[in-house]
């Protein structure tokens, strides 16, 4: 025989959901406060119905002890229940609902009872103090049983003490009273409870629809994960609340946008600052896939609003991503060129071919050399003008593209910047989407040229791109600044719009500015202005050709055939 299945054992404790706790809680609260109110009602009630029988007991003693008549009858007749002591008495306690109205005389012999059979005897208590003239109250076992009591002293009419007199309110109906208030006490804390353990069950149910019916540990435990997630992730999170501010940022949105825990309960205007990574992120700019500028990096935002009115953002870095676009850009640029080259140089080896065929070797020769010299004319020009070589052979690389592409790309005559740049990098930068640009709008039309100008003025530093292409409208000299805008279609890596954005960016970060207008002849002329781009000069010579304003000796008549020819 198989052994039978082990009983389930019961498992008692707390409810798992966040629902169920939250009203068990509330309602043992609740019950809890009511009970103690109850407690803390009753406690004092006893003694207070018991000085109210006190109290109530020694008024009806007063009363009677100021009938002068009472006074007079007991030192002018005897102890008897017919007497006349006894029937004014009996008249007083039948009036009051007193349990009995005892007189007595300065020995403690009674005159009134409501036994006639105890009159003239010794009362049961000590009457002492009233004997004395003073007043007492108190909670007593007589001849009658447990009572509330009252004595004060009985005085004639010359105020002389002639005895006593004693009422007594029956115990059992202060106890009756007490136990009789304990049902309405206990409708009322039920009641309570009930409207209590009403409004538990409402707030429980809204704490299950926030909750969504979760379990608290599921609840710590989302809190964890979501904690581990955030930190964890290599994409900013910014959340927001209903109005708008700074809510939670994890540490990548830290490091993405440059602010620390100061942001947080902050607007978007007061922890950014104005701009476009504002508006995107408080969603004044709307769509997927936004891109944004903040300090050097490209970055691509997306916005959802949540439930309670707030929205949360997510930010990826994507400044490595356009550099390998443009990089991308300019290496099929290179290919493009290197075809067309591959094409050119063909074409020149079958000259030279016929040549040497021909037996014309000195034209061979010739034409050997002034293929070779014209490139080699245009790097030394460069260099000769641009002292730092990172910035030197970006110009030299665009200009063997520029040539390919049909278009001359040549340096100003007053072309000259020494080898003191402080960020080479971020002028490298500029420079190369400035060409870009230009190299893009003047490609294609009659006498295609990009014309570039470096210059210092001390430590200021002036760049100058100028192009023939069809220029910038004046309505939209501003908006082409602006990040995510661009008139060209988005190549296959990613969209366009960061450059002069970036630009711009990396220029006011230097204290500068850009600017475009409308170059002599047609087309655009864009203007930067770099304050203090140049490092101190180390003990250069005055007369180093590279720190002078004017061209260096010898290039002024290359630069100028270089132009007339591109012409």
């Amino acid at each position: 025989m198989s052994s039978p299945p082990p009983a389930r054992r019961l498992r008692l404790g707390l409810p798992r959901r966040a629902f169920s706790q939250v009203l068990l809680m509330q309602v043992a609260i609740a019950a809890g406060v009511a009970v103690l109110a109850t407690g803390l009602f009753l406690a004092p009630l006893g003694d207070q119905l018991d000085d109210q029988a006190m109290r109530r007991a020694l008024a009806i003693a007063q009363t009677a002890a100021v009938q002068p008549q009472i006074a007079a009858d007991l030192v002018t007749t005897g102890p008897s229940a017919d007497g006349p002591v006894q029937g004014e008495a009996e008249r007083i306690r039948e009036a009051s609902g007193a349990e009995y109205v005892v007189v007595m005389d300065r020995n403690g012999v009674r005159w009134s009872h409501t036994d006639p059979e105890q009159i003239g005897e010794v009362v049961s208590t000590d009457p002492g103090v009233a004997l004395r003239g003073g007043e007492i109250m108190q909670i007593d076992e007589g001849t009658l049983g447990r009572s509330a009591r009252g004595k004060v002293p009985l005085r004639d009419a010359g105020g002389r003490i002639v005895g006593a007199v004693s009422v007594g309110i029956e115990y059992d109906s202060v106890r009756a009273r007490l136990i009789n208030a304990v049902p309405g006490l206990f409708a009322y804390a039920g009641a309570a409870l009930a409207i209590g353990a009403l409004a538990a069950y409402l707030i429980s149910r809204r704490v299950q629809r926030q909750t969504r019916d979760l379990a608290f540990s599921d609840i710590s435990a989302l809190l964890a994960e979501r904690e581990a997630m955030l930190h964890g992730i290599r994409e900013g999170v910014v959340a927001l609340d209903r109005d708008g501010r700074v809510r939670l940022l994890n540490d990548e949105a830290r490091r993405l946008l440059g602010v620390g825990d100061e942001a947080v309960g902050h607007s978007l205007d007061e922890a950014l600052g104005a701009g476009r990574t504002t508006d995107v992120l408080a969603g004044r700019v709307t769509g997927t896939d936004l891109l944004t500028v903040r300090g050097r990096r490209v970055l691509v935002a997306n916005r959802m609003p949540t439930g309670d009115g707030g929205a949360v953002a997510t930010l990826r870095d994507r400044t490595e991503l356009e550099q390998l676009g443009r990089e991308l850009d300019s290496t099929r640029g290179l290919i493009d060129a290197l075809r067309a080259q591959d094409h050119e140089h063909a074409n020149r080896m079958h000259t030279l071919l016929g040549l040497l065929e021909l037996r014309m070797y000195d034209d061979a020769v010739a034409f050997v050399g002034e293929v070779v010299g014209d490139h080699r004319a245009t790097a030394e020009q460069i260099t000769e003008r641009i002292g730092d070589p990172l910035l030197a052979a970006l110009l030299v690389g665009k200009a063997t593209v520029a040539a390919e592409r049909g278009v001359a790309l040549t340096l100003s005559a007053r072309t000259a910047l020494p080898d003191r740049l402080i960020d080479p990098g971020g002028l490298v930068t500029i420079v190369g989407n400035l060409v870009d640009n230009a190299l893009d709008a003047a490609a294609g039309t009659p006498r295609a040229r990009v014309e570039v100008q470096l210059r210092t003025e001390g430590r200021t530093a002036f760049l100058e791109v100028r192009d023939t292409g069809p220029g910038v409208p004046v309505e939209r000299r501003e908006l082409v600044f602006t990040d995510g805008w661009s008139t060209k279609e988005p190549p296959a890596h990613g969209k366009r719009g960061i450059g002069l954005s970036l630009v711009r960016r990396l220029a006011e970060r230097q204290g500068g500015g850009v600017g475009v207008a409308e170059a002599d002849g047609g087309g655009a002329a864009f203007t930067v202005v770099l304050p203090e781009a140049l490092a101190e000069p180390a003990g250069r010579p005055a007369s180093d050709p590279i720190t002078e304003a004017g061209p260096a000796r010898g290039t002024g008549t290359a630069a100028a055939t270089t132009e007339e020819e591109s012409r």
